[in-house]
């Protein structure tokens, strides 16, 4: 039965993890794959997020082999890629990197692309290309500064997490926000229940007497 199938995230991102567990579903198992991440030479980002959401699903799902526990599972991977027209900003790591995206970002629209990739237990492969449109405030040297030292910034793409203080720099959004955060949810559910994965399995019943 589908039910009893493994749900392996092949991400150790706490917020993709969080997104999961907000729509009801517990990973079984979480596998992040370390791949280069080094965008192709003018690689469009659209392009850049679908390859890495792939290479890492398909990457998990090699090492599963052999598994008896997982082998038979579902491998869900995610990237998400933030750009200014073609330009790809990077995941900042630096203070200096998170300075450079909020500068580039401020007073303009940017684009967030999340790709999602599902891999079934036999081996069928499954992506969606899911994109939120943002736009920011202009952003005082001081308004950066202070968000810079809040270090909210580390690890995510475009140097911000929405989720957090620069939510207040949003002027408007069109699309997914869950997206933004890093796990769009109605299209990782979509696929998930469409290659017949329990997506209620983990709901609460406590409304049933």
């Amino acid at each position: 039965m589908s039910t009893m199938h493994k749900l392996v995230l092949a991400s150790g991102s706490p917020r993709r993890i969080e997104l999961l567990q907000q729509a009801g579903i517990e990973p079984d198992r979480i596998l992040p794959a370390d791949i280069d991440e080094t965008p192709q030479r003018a690689e469009h980002p659209r392009s850049l997020a679908k390859r890495l959401c792939r290479e890492k699903a398909e990457k998990a799902f090699a090492s599963m082999q052999g598994d008896a526990e997982t082998e038979r599972g579902y491998v869900l991977a995610a990237d998400t890629v933030v750009a200014v027209g073609r330009r790809i900003l990077p995941k900042a790591e630096t203070s200096d990197d998170a300075a450079f995206c909020l500068q580039l970002l401020s007073g303009r629209s940017h684009r967030v692309y999340t790709g999602v990739c599902l891999i079934t237990p036999d081996g069928k492969q499954r992506q969606r290309l899911v994109e939120t449109r943002v736009r920011f405030k202009r952003l005082p040297r001081a308004e950066i500064d202070r968000y810079v030292a809040s270090g909210e910034w580390r690890g995510k793409a475009g140097g911000y997490g929405v989720q957090g203080l620069a939510g207040a720099f949003v002027v408007k959004m069109t699309g997914s926000y869950s997206n933004i955060v890093g796990l769009p949810l109605y299209e990782t559910t979509a696929l998930l229940a469409g290659e017949g994965f329990d997506i209620h399995r983990g709901w609460p019943e406590r409304g049933l007497s």
